[in-house]
């Protein structure tokens, strides 16, 4: 057998070989981080005097604009602290128009009025189904909320719920969907997954879009842990629909308010993006919050 030795130049190079071979095989650890503007599609106030704290994080993380919205009818102050914020800071905040009750007869001719009157960008985020500590099981086909989604979009103002998936919710949301195509509903949260799941709907209703808020290192469930990748599962439907998805925080809580606090969900929130495409980035990251919202 002959032996094989292997010079000192072809070593070198085989080890630079070896070593770019890691570099790119490793993937998002080596992505560079998300450097454009934000724009949070989905926040909430648990107070009057958070806003503050939230704008001067803002203003740190280049992160144009968020969109506040009510906690489907579990704070009475959302509309004033809302509406205190959007005027505080116009340039900042978009202020949802907040809809605690979707099973009221008269939810939907109020909501007209308001919308007339008020001509707001979003409504919500009204609570349609909920498991845990809260549980809520609406169905999206009453005629109630129906009426409500004829309304929204009468007014062609999207409408974020807070709806989690199971497979006999799917069903229940695509037949919603089907029955008011010229309504846009925003599944807040990712209706928590799985993709499969969104990936079936969305591909039938072209009036859904998703949020990710709240899918962040300090829930489950989480599109990455804080220093891990991005769920190989997300990471492939968002980039399958780019222009179906956008990013959110979904502060709420006062201790997501804190300045070390946000700092990191504002970091996460670049590194996550940075493991997708840039055009993809691009889009999740502001652009399609500003096409579905009137941003401009």
């Amino acid at each position: 057998m002959r032996r094989w030795t292997m010079r000192p130049r072809t070593a070198r190079s085989a080890l630079a070989g070896l070593l770019l071979g890691a570099l790119t095989c490793s993937g998002p650890a080596w992505s560079a981080d998300y450097g454009g503007p934000l724009i949070d599609a989905h926040s909430h106030l648990p107070n009057a005097a958070a806003i503050d704290a939230y704008v001067a994080a803002m203003k740190r993380h280049n992160v144009l604009k968020v969109v506040l919205l009510g906690v489907g009818g579990l704070q009475k102050e959302d509309t004033v602290w809302l509406t205190a914020a959007s005027k505080k800071y116009p340039d900042r905040v978009v202020a949802g128009l907040p809809l605690a009750d979707p099973t009221s007869e008269s939810a939907a001719s109020q909501l007209a009025l308001q919308l007339e009157r008020g001509k707001p960008r979003v409504i919500g985020e009204v609570h349609m189904r909920q498991v845990g500590r809260r549980l809520i099981d609406r169905d999206p086909n009453a005629p109630v909320f129906g009426a409500i989604l004829d309304a929204a979009a009468k007014y062609a103002v999207p409408i974020v719920i807070h709806y989690e998936l199971t497979d006999q919710a799917e069903t229940a949301l695509g037949r919603a969907l089907a029955a008011h195509p010229k309504s846009t509903i925003v599944l807040a949260h990712g209706g928590e997954g799985p993709p499969g799941r969104l990936d079936r709907l969305l591909l039938r209703n072209p009036n859904l879009f998703v949020d990710l808020s709240g899918m962040h290192f300090q829930r489950t469930p989480a599109l990455a842990s804080e220093s891990g990748p991005m769920d190989p599962g997300w990471k492939a439907l968002i980039e399958k629909m780019p222009d179906r998805f956008m990013i959110g925080v979904d502060a709420w809580s006062a201790r997501l308010f804190e300045p070390a606090m946000l700092d990191r969900l504002f970091a996460w929130t670049r590194r996550i993006l940075g493991e997708l495409r840039p055009d993809v980035a691009e889009r999740v990251g502001h652009r399609n919050a500003v096409k579905l919202y009137r941003l401009e």
